[in-house]
């Protein structure tokens, strides 16, 4: 009987090795339970912040890895189609979890946006370059695709910056009634319904009508690579019983953080000198999207560009065109006295032009080395530093808007 035992126990190990080989960021599960237990135990709100920010990571691993094995058993076109409206669930549920909350998490909220854009742009491209660059003197890809990326994520971006400079052009430059200034708002719900409707005809593009040139990656070819391109390229890990358990328990357990996360953000951002903007633009992020960083430079260091760039680019382009607009409906379902508007700081809307402007000159030739990649990086930490120091100076004001 021992020996079933130790054999049994020999299995087990053997299996777990190999499971956090596969994918070290699922060691860090282990910080869920430590959250909760933490939040149960009362520990100071710093410390739950950041067990929290860590428990997130492997929680939004799992979703895409569940999301991949689904869209792999559903056939490329609705296995396609799901891969990119949930590549950015993660961020979409802790948006909401802060947007629940009332408007004065909106300048998080609407900060979480931008910073996703910036980060998958500047850091998320940035580093996938320069360590492929390492590798690889040159790398190449698609700029065909890559250029229709950064066009399609510059009309999302002028959607975004229009309620921006209508306030700072008509509604600040003189005294308007109550009613003038709610247009902000109107105008935030109107365009959020036009970048929904460009969302669901770029998915039609890529996937019906031009799927040909999405259908995957090629040495010789290389042909742009779009979400389902990514599906292909390893067996799935789990059937599809297997597969939606995951999912459903990984989203449950991406709530439940996100709660905790929100619930100690403004006592955590406090003690560590940070403004709300600055923890939306930088700190929400880079921790809703660290799974999908790792999967970009790991594909990069293949020298697969035209995945990285695509989920660089593609992530970028569900922020803006699918989580903006649903999270701009969702305040209004909530019943707040005051709807999210796409109202932005000033700060916030310069660094995301900068981020579209460099990408579409990145994206120009085709090809990138490990210096471009320099750069990239270099434009984010001036802007992560800007952010710092910025505070929440230029921030919207929630009372700005009379009769709310």
């Amino acid at each position: 009987m021992p020996k079933p035992k130790r054999a049994a126990r020999t299995s087990f190990s053997q299996k777990l090795a190999s499971w956090l080989r596969e994918d070290p960021l699922d060691a860090l599960l282990i910080a869920f339970p430590v959250a909760i237990a933490m939040r149960l135990a009362g520990v100071d709100d710093l410390w739950i912040f950041v067990v929290s920010c860590v428990a997130i990571v492997p929680l939004a691993g799992l979703m895409g890895r569940a999301t991949e094995a689904l869209a792999h058993t559903l056939g490329p076109g609705i296995g396609g189609l799901l891969n990119a409206t949930f590549g950015n669930a993660a961020e979409l549920i802790i948006a909401l979890a802060a947007l629940w909350k009332g408007p004065q998490m909106y300048p998080l909220v609407k900060a979480s946006i931008t910073g996703s854009i910036i980060g998958n742009v500047l850091l998320v491209l940035g580093l996938s370059i320069m360590l492929g660059g390492f590798k690889y003197a040159y790398q190449r890809y698609n700029r065909t695709a890559a250029s229709m990326g950064a066009t399609l994520l510059a009309l999302a971006t002028i959607g975004l910056i229009m309620p921006t400079l209508y306030y700072y052009v008509f509604a600040s430059a003189m005294p308007l009634p109550p009613e003038e200034l709610e247009t902000v708002e109107f105008l935030s719900e109107e365009i959020a319904v036009v970048l929904a409707v460009v969302y669901v005809l770029s998915l039609v593009f890529m996937f019906v009508t031009h799927k040909n040139l999405f259908s995957g990656e090629s040495p010789v070819s290389e042909a742009p690579a779009a979400p389902a391109a990514i599906l292909a390229d390893t067996e799935p890990h789990w059937g599809r019983k297997a597969a939606m358990t995951v999912l459903l328990v990984a989203t449950a357990g991406v709530a439940i953080v996100a709660e905790m996360l929100i619930a100690s953000v403004e006592t955590a951002a406090h003690e560590l000198g940070m403004s709300r903007v600055f923890v939306g633009v930088i700190v929400v992020a880079i921790v809703g999207n660290a799974a999908e960083h790792s999967t970009a430079i790991l594909v990069a260091l293949k020298n697969k560009m035209d995945l990285s760039v695509n989920i660089a680019v593609g992530s970028s382009i569900q922020i803006a065109l699918f989580v903006a607009p649903v999270l701009v409906f969702a305040s209004m379902l909530m019943g707040h006295e005051q709807t999210l508007d796409l109202h932005f700081t000033p700060m916030e809307i310069v660094a995301v032009i900068a981020s579209i402007a460099i990408l579409a000159l990145i994206a120009q030739d085709g090809e990138s080395h490990w210096f471009e990649g320099v750069m990239l990086l270099a434009v984010y930490a001036i802007l992560a530093l800007a952010f710092y120091h910025l505070g929440d100076i230029g921030a919207p004001e929630l009372t700005e808007i009379p009769g709310h």
